[in-house]
């Protein structure tokens, strides 16, 4: 009997590498997932890049260039301190995007982490998901206010603050899949061939239960980088003189009706880089979603 588990067990996995690989063919031919991730390697192209592509320091001023709309030598036009805003949306999208990618993997290590031994361990489950209710009661932008106003003003600071509030989203949805999948009779096989807890949960519960929270993460990565710049924008992100996103929009308030360009770029930028990581987000979920693909 062990023998046609272990047998059972085998064709399981054999029959999820086949699916694996139809995901990702499916995936080169979504239209959402290739518009998104043409958008998204853009704005990391040009962020990551932007010593060269900038061409000037993001914190040079000019005081003879002070509000000049764009033109062919400062393509986003000029701030108020006479900064190329061409350079500075560019440096400032380095940010957003680096806050956006850590808080999601963040988000994807404790996130797991939780949910496995709130869905694994009944005795802990009750206790690590009262705490996940706890923090999920409170608006994510409040709460990460509120962490920011104990820990202070930096870059680390703000991936901490937004990491706290979006890390239940993450451990919920792994719980579930846990639940669900330890019931399943490839994990009772395992089990019954003495695999022990820790090989069990690293080897079949957590891959298995990566599918839906990858989907969510592509979200969160969105969410993180609107959360970034409203917190810089608020002013208490990272420093003013530092050049983010928020920043720049936060400057440019006062300027509205006479220099908007100092507000429009930035937030295209934004824009398009949240519009870029969900379509890629809804491209990934309509690939991996059996009933979607379907």
């Amino acid at each position: 009997m062990a023998t046609a588990m272990a047998k059972g067990t085998t064709e399981s996995l054999k029959e999820q590498n086949r699916w694996q690989r139809s995901a990702l063919r499916y995936l080169g031919r979504s239209r959402s997932a290739q518009v998104g991730l043409a958008i998204v390697a853009l704005a990391i192209t040009l962020s990551l890049g932007a010593p060269i592509f900038a061409g000037t320091d993001p914190s040079a001023m000019e005081p003879t260039a002070i509000l000049q709309p764009p033109s062919a030598e400062h393509y986003f036009g000029t701030d108020n301190f006479g900064r190329d805003l061409w350079s500075r949306v560019l440096y400032g999208g380095r940010i957003s995007i680096l806050v956006g990618i850590s808080v999601a993997a963040a988000t994807t290590l404790t996130g797991v982490l939780i949910g496995t031994v709130a869905g694994y361990f009944s005795r802990l489950d009750n206790v690590l998901m009262r705490a996940m209710d706890i923090l999920m009661a409170f608006p994510p932008i409040l709460l990460a206010i509120g962490v920011m106003a104990i820990l202070g003003a930096s870059l680390i600071n703000i991936i901490i603050a937004l990491v706290i509030p979006y890390t239940p989203r993450a451990a919920r949805i792994v719980r579930a899949e846990i639940l669900h999948l330890r019931e399943q009779d490839f994990i009772q096989a395992a089990r019954s061939l003495g695999m022990t807890d820790f090989r069990l949960i690293t080897r079949h519960l957590v891959p298995n239960s990566l599918t839906p929270l990858l989907i969510q993460q592509t979200f969160i990565v969105a969410l993180a980088i609107l959360a970034e710049s409203g917190l810089n924008f608020l002013g208490i992100g990272v420093p003013p003189a530092v050049p983010t996103l928020g920043n720049i929009l936060a400057d440019a308030r006062q300027f509205l009706r006479t220099s908007p360009w100092m507000a429009l770029f930035p937030g295209l930028f934004i824009s398009m880089l949240v519009l870029g990581v969900n379509l890629l987000g809804d491209g990934i979920r309509d690939v991996l979603d059996p009933r979607m693909r379907r």
